[in-house]
């Protein structure tokens, strides 16, 4: 497969990197199939506490690569699930750890869905981002119709996607799709905050919390509220809510477990 990923692990927090220089991290199959396997076997990785996705170079992912969109390959679908979180790229939301995007460039297309489906997104402040598909005759494609408005709401996520216009990283976090940080030193600030999570925060609460936001868009406030109250319950019998209290009380450095 060659390099078309770089990975990194540094204090729990794992970097990878799109890695195609010579097509500026174009999308093709060969990308699609590494980042998946890459990030299914950092799931497993007990090493690994937080996640962080970015582009080698001066891009994050541009789309399709050319090539491969006017060959169809880019667009051939994968074998699709019945659940709605292991689709071809919504699997991200349903790994168990925190998946930060890292805008650091250009992002479009298949490129900017792959960022909505991470649980946060950062952005340089001189990166632009598009959804493109309207102006290539194309649709609202891998589930962006249905997360954009529920990141950034019914009038924007249709500005977005039928206009397919360029977007700015200030105008990007100020419909809250995205946080913009300075573009110099961008990647150490997403990492330091990314090792925040990994060091001070409890894994398993992170798990637990992904989940609870990711199923309480189809849950009422009735079933979010139930699923809270058993979790709690759970929670209070683990080793990281004694670690959490004994840490606080301490005032140390928190050692909780992986999971």
């Amino acid at each position: 497969m060659g390099n078309v990923l770089l990975q990194q692990i540094t204090d729990g927090v794992l970097t990878i990197s799109f890695n195609r220089p010579e097509a500026r991290n174009a999308w093709n199959h060969e990308l699609e199939e590494g980042l998946r396997n890459a990030l299914q076997d950092a799931d497993a990785n007990g090493q690994v506490r937080v996640i962080v996705l970015t582009g080698a170079g001066r891009t994050f992912c541009p789309g399709p690569d050319p090539n491969a969109l006017a060959s169809g390959g880019s667009w051939r679908p994968a074998p699709l699930s019945d659940e709605d979180f292991e689709q071809r790229y919504s699997y991200i939301l349903g790994l168990r750890k925190p998946v930060i995007a890292a805008v650091n460039g250009a992002a479009a297309g298949v490129g900017l869905c792959v960022a909505l489906y991470c649980d946060l997104r950062f952005i340089s402040a001189n990166a632009r981002i598009t959804t493109a598909f309207a102006r290539r005759g194309l649709v609202a494609e891998h589930g962006s119709a249905w997360m954009l408005p529920r990141l950034v709401g019914w009038m924007n996520a249709t500005d977005l996607l039928m206009s397919g216009r360029v977007v700015t990283a200030e105008e990007a976090d100020r419909m809250g799709l995205a946080r913009a940080l300075p573009a110099e030193g961008f990647l150490d600030a997403v990492q330091a905050y990314a090792g925040d999570l990994a060091q001070s925060c409890s894994p398993r609460s992170m798990m637990i919390i992904k989940r609870q936001i990711r199923e309480g868009w189809m849950q009422s406030l009735t079933e979010a509220t139930a699923l809270a109250a058993r979790e709690t319950e759970l929670a209070l019998q683990t080793a990281d809510f004694a670690e959490g209290v004994a840490h606080f009380v301490e005032k140390r450095t928190p050692q909780f477990p992986g999971v």
